[in-house]
């Protein structure tokens, strides 16, 4: 099949670029013939709230990724859709997370399939935006018009479908692994790397820092009396989209100076083995959530996990199995830490037959149906 992705890719950074090259360097493994229609302009600089939007990475894509679309030009939409209806792709996959892209993908998607052989395949990471604006639902009505079938990685996101389309079919199939962030790395050479001592017990907290994230909660739930009994030590990795004083003081605040390692920035892929190598953990204690792709992160590398009962994630994560799942609050997190630290909980078995579960051609095979 001739099957063309619009969206993130290299030269942007982030679980966006790495799923959508991901996922296309298996359809081409599997025999199609793919390409990437990525972003001149994904964000106007004065609404991006990081450092930067680029990727300082070594590329490792085989295919073609072109850079031919402004979020915010429409003449770039038809100028994208014209080519792509003259190319006639069996496939359009958009990967659908924020409702500012919906007129930008869904004018590209109604242009190209004017062809009358291309369907347009949407991914759904959200429906329902994380931090919602006033013209959200607009906008992704406008979008879902366009489509002709969803993928959908959570119960949560296929149900919130519905609410903008019924008709159109529909396919749930959870977040694949993300293995494309190398091997583990030795657990000594790890420590050494990110200067953590072997004698501790070692969380990770991974990716952006949004409030919705809860590391708030976390943090709260740090300072419980119990776990100061444990060598714990909390590693944050990943850039604050939040205010980052805000997590310093409360460090500061629950006495958690020499328990919490806070490191304010980007992730290159080539650190990501180097940090899940060197956890004991990963936490996630999430107050809404979709899907994570942090957790397929720790699925690779074999990392037992902690996450809330929102959206998705007590789909993925299996009690008992792959970690624990536990209520959005302080004292419940509290709770499963002390476990794991007390009992010192081992994982590794479940986790080898658990991630199973997660295979990229479990979602190409979801998308070809």
């Amino acid at each position: 099949m001739k099957i063309v992705l619009v969206g993130t890719a290299y030269p942007y950074r982030g679980g966006l670029a790495s799923f959508n090259e991901r996922l296309m360097q298996q359809f081409q493994d599997e025999g199609d013939q793919v390409e990437i229609q990525t972003f001149s302009l994904q964000y106007p600089s004065f609404l991006f709230p990081g450092k930067t939007q680029y990727s300082d990475s070594t590329p490792s894509h085989s295919f073609k990724i072109e850079r031919s679309v402004s979020s915010v030009n429409p003449f770039s939409w038809i100028r994208v859709g014209r080519k792509l209806k003259r190319m006639q792709p069996d496939i359009i996959i958009i990967k659908y997370w924020l409702p500012f892209m919906a007129p930008c993908f869904g004018t590209i998607a109604s242009v190209a399939k004017a062809n009358k052989h291309t369907r347009i395949v949407a991914i759904a990471d959200n429906i329902i935006a994380h931090e919602p604006r006033f013209f959200d639902k607009w906008f992704t009505a406008y979008f879902a018009k366009k489509v002709d079938c969803w993928v959908a990685m959570s119960q949560s996101v296929l149900k919130d479908i519905d609410i903008f389309d019924t008709k159109s079919p529909r396919v749930l199939t959870p977040h694949p692994l993300f293995d494309n962030f190398g091997q583990a790395v030795e657990r000594n050479l790890a420590l050494k790397a990110l200067n953590l001592q072997a004698d501790k017990i070692n969380l990770l907290f991974f990716g952006l820092v949004r409030e919705y994230k809860g590391l708030d909660i976390l943090l709260q739930a740090m300072k419980d009396q119990r776990l100061k009994a444990y060598p714990l030590c909390l590693v944050v990795a990943g850039e604050f989209y939040d205010d980052y004083s805000k997590y310093e003081q409360m460090v500061e605040e629950y006495g958690l100076s020499g328990v919490v390692k806070m490191e304010n920035k980007f992730i290159k892929d080539e650190d990501v083995a180097t940090y899940f190598s060197a956890c004991d953990l990963v936490v996630l204690p999430y107050k809404s959530a979709t899907q994570s792709g942090v957790t397929q992160i720790a699925f690779h590398f074999s990392k037992p996990m902690l996450v809330t009962k929102v959206g998705g994630l007590p789909e993925i994560v299996s009690e008992g199995r792959s970690g624990y799942v536990c209520e959005p609050n302080a004292e419940s997190i509290a709770d499963c830490l002390v476990d794991f630290c007390s009992n010192q909980r081992n994982f590794d078995q479940t986790l080898q037959q658990e991630k199973q579960r997660f295979a990229w051609d479990k979602m190409t095979a979801a998308i070809r149906e």
